[in-house]
């Protein structure tokens, strides 16, 4: 009897997923940030109109660590491709393979739904995971930056020139040199965003966006 079972998750598998959302948070520092609920989760993946899917890894029939995917595209391909949002084993489990068979059970899904690519991210510092990856032939992609804009842009005006202004300025500082090398173009990518913020607070009486510069994974 094989020791690692794969199978894709189905609605009563929702408390577990949350369970090793839970877990993957802890380990990398990030629980504080956790907002999901088996609500969310039940709807997201297995409402009217799934936005991701998930796969269980099972290790002697015991569950082992779960791999949650969705379909993004690239425009250079002209193809869909898989993203591999979280892969996560538990820490008692790890080393058994689990994490690989998930892998390379995705790209074999990739393939056979002719996309063009598998693509994760990873954090910095979680080297058990980068040497895994680098180990199935998986290559960093150094020379690109994540970007990330949270929360809801909220003005009285839709159309408001003010934020359209801001924003086109924000994202053009950042993309031509909002570096750590380039402290002039980081400083006024902070001030900008700060004014942004406070703009939408004052158009519509609520909070504006959260804009992270680094990727949380």
């Amino acid at each position: 009897m094989p020791k690692i079972g794969l199978r894709r998750a189905i609605g009563r598998d929702v408390p577990l997923i949350l369970s090793f959302i839970r877990e993957l948070a802890e380990y990398g520092r990030l629980s504080h940030e956790v907002v999901a609920t088996e609500e969310l989760l039940l709807a997201s993946l297995f409402g009217e109109r799934p936005t991701a899917e998930v796969v269980i890894g099972d290790y002697r029939d015991e569950p082992a660590g779960f791999a949650l995917f969705f379909h993004n595209f690239s425009t250079f391909l002209g193809r869909p491709g898989i993203y591999l949002e979280d892969l996560y084993v538990t820490p008692d489990l790890r080393g058994k393979g689990v994490g690989r068979a998930m892998l390379v059970y995705l790209a074999k899904l990739a393939k056979e739904r002719g996309c063009g690519r598998l693509e994760w991210s990873v954090l910095d510092w979680n080297e058990p995971a980068i040497k895994l990856y680098k180990s199935i032939g998986a290559t960093p992609m150094d020379d690109w930056t994540v970007f990330r804009v949270t929360g809801e842009w909220r003005t009285r005006d839709k159309n408001c020139s003010t934020c359209a202004a801001l924003t086109t300025r924000y994202t053009s500082v950042w993309v031509k040199g909002g570096t750590e090398e380039d402290s002039g173009g980081r400083k006024e990518a902070d001030l900008l965003g700060q004014a942004l913020q406070q703009h939408a607070r004052l158009g519509a009486g609520e909070e504006g966006p959260r804009v992270h510069h680094p990727p949380h994974r």
